[in-house]
This record gives C-alpha cells, sequence and structure tokens, in this order.
C-alpha cells in the first residue's frame, strides 16, 4: 500500500473523529442549561399573587416615626429619592404617620408614574377611610396609591375591629383608586390572623435574626422582643407565603438600632436567604447608607443562586 492512500485514509480518518468530536459538543451546549441570572437588590419583582411589581429594596420613609426623614428637609429627602430611583429602586414606603406625603410628593414629580410603587398605611383612628384615601392621593400628588395598608394592628380580632377600613379598602380597590391592600402588623396575635385572610393582598412584616423589633405574643406594638420570638413569626410568614400573599419585610436594621456592620449583614442576609420575602424596606437618610444595603443585599441574593 502506497504512502499516499495511508495518508488519505488517516486524513479521513481525523475528519470523521473530528466531525464526530464537533457534533457531540454542539450536542452538549444545546442540552446544558442556561446560567442562572444572580438576583440583585433592584430587580422588579412580583408581589404574591397581586400582579403588581416593584423593586426588591424598598426606601422607607418612616425612620422613628419618619423624624430621621422629615429632618433631613425636601431639598436633601428629593435628593435621597432620587437617588435611589437611579440606582433602580422604585418602591417608596410611606403612612399617615410618618407625615412624609409631601415629601414623596414632591420628590416623585418628574418621575414616571408607572415606574413607582407607592406603599402608604392608614391608622385605625381614621373615621372616613374612603374620604381619607382621597386625601392622601391629592397628598402623594397620585391618581392611585399602589398599596394601601391598614396600620399597626395589635389585636388578634383586629379585621373586626377595623371590618369599616376593610370594607372601605375593597370599595376603593374595585374603584381602582388603589391597586392592593393589606396591613401591617405589630403583635403575633394579628399576625397569625393576618396570615389566614383572604383579604390580605399584602403585608409588612418585621423581620431580623436578631429578635429586635419583632412580634410577640403581647398585644403591645412596642413591646421588647428577642429570638426567642424569630421562630412564631417565621412560621406565620411561611403560612402567608403558601397563601400566595404579598410579603415585604421591614424593620431589617432593627428600627435603626443595627450600628455594626456585623448586624447589618447578618440581618440582610437572613430576610434575603429565608425565601419567604417578596421584597424589603429600609429607612434610609443617606445615599451611602442605600449603598451599603444594595451592596449587601446582592452579595446575599448572589449566595442564593
Amino acid at each position: 500500500m502506497s504512502e499516499r492512500v495511508i495518508t488519505r485514509r488517516r486524513f479521513l480518518g481525523s475528519s470523521a473523529t473530528l466531525a464526530g468530536g464537533l457534533l457531540l459538543s454542539a450536542a452538549v451546549l444545546e442540552a446544558a442549561p442556561p446560567p442562572k441570572r444572580i438576583p440583585t437588590a433592584v430587580d422588579q419583582v412580583k408581589l404574591g399573587k397581586t400582579g403588581l411589581k416593584l423593586s426588591r429594596l424598598g426606601i422607607g420613609t418612616g425612620s422613628i416615626g419618619g423624624s430621621i426623614q422629615r429632618a433631613l428637609g425636601q431639598e436633601e429627602f428629593t435628593k435621597l429619592i432620587r437617588y435611589g430611583y437611579d440606582q433602580g429602586i422604585t418602591y417608596i414606603d410611606t403612612a399617615e404617620a410618618y407625615r412624609t406625603h409631601e415629601m414623596v410628593r414632591e420628590a416623585i414629580k418628574p418621575l414616571p408614574r408607572e415606574k413607582l410603587f407607592i406603599q402608604t398605611k392608614m391608622s385605625g383612628r381614621v373615621e372616613k377611610p374612603l374620604e381619607t384615601i382621597d386625601r392622601y392621593r391629592k397628598e402623594l400628588g397620585v391618581d392611585y396609591i399602589d398599596s394601601l395598608l391598614t396600620h399597626c394592628a395589635v389585636a388578634e380580632n383586629w379585621d373586626q375591629e377595623r371590618k369599616r377600613f376593610l370594607d372601605a379598602f375593597e370599595e376603593a380597590k374595585q374603584k381602582g383608586i388603589i391597586r392592593a391592600h393589606g396591613v401591617s402588623c405589630h403583635s403575633l396575635p394579628a399576625l397569625t390572623k393576618a396570615a389566614q385572610m383572604k383579604w390580605c393582598d399584602v403585608h409588612l412584616v418585621r423581620i431580623n435574626p436578631q429578635g429586635v423589633c419583632i412580634d410577640t405574643p403581647a398585644k403591645k406594638w412596642n413591646t421588647k422582643s428577642d429570638k426567642s420570638h424569630i421562630a412564631p413569626v417565621m412560621e406565620q410568614i411561611g403560612i402567608m407565603k403558601k397563601n400566595k400573599h404579598g410579603i415585604i419585610g421591614m424593620k431589617l436594621i432593627g428600627n435603626g438600632n443595627f450600628k455594626n456592620l456585623a448586624d447589618r449583614k447578618k440581618s440582610i442576609e437572613f430576610a434575603m436567604q429565608c425565601g419567604l420575602l417578596d421584597a424589603a424596606v429600609i429607612g434610609f437618610k443617606n445615599t451611602a447608607e442605600i449603598d451599603e444595603a444594595i451592596k449587601l443585599m446582592n452579595a446575599a441574593l448572589k449566595e442564593t443562586v
């Protein structure tokens, strides 16, 4: 056999092997799942079964009853809100009790309303809920409110005590004046009731692994709490998740008590990695705090992938 024939056979054999390898590689690549996307603090996430979306991280305007944000003055507050928006934070949390409605209105004036998620809260002392909702819309400078909560429920039968609120909120929702309604609970009995209620589209829940400023069995909003209260709270949040309610975490910084970076990191990791929250809100007083929260949240979320 000539050298030419041997060389040709070797060439054809090598070519066939190479072609087979390329086909196999292509098949493997085609079958391989795409890499998982790493979630971030500023993702637009679904809020339970409401059909609404908001940024995973929200800006709170109620630190120490809103006094921290009010002390900034309108100009600095506006800079804070718009800085957050530029980073991708579209969720703004307020309440009548915080006295920041008008500040929010001025801050969001140039921002596209359809991209914002505005949540506010109504206390249990309001006489005419529907009229009050109209006032809130004027104060906030909006045609509709994305989420309206009845504020600081502590009684185990809060739904009966505030029935006229629940009825008014539902009427407002049907009219399109609000898009979702729910409750901000400040006791375990109230939280337990809320977790079972179909009426609750949205829950604002107190959560941190240190057990600071979270719900307790006492029917008082400011009862001292500790780590022993974490498990019962998480159990109720799990029920909310099972019922497909929207769940937003608050008090991640322990009502501002976590002065140590390690504590803030630990709490944000707990909130982001528990697998129960749709979003979380933190009260900020400067842009550095926003940057830190985004950084800590992104790092915690990366570990979930």
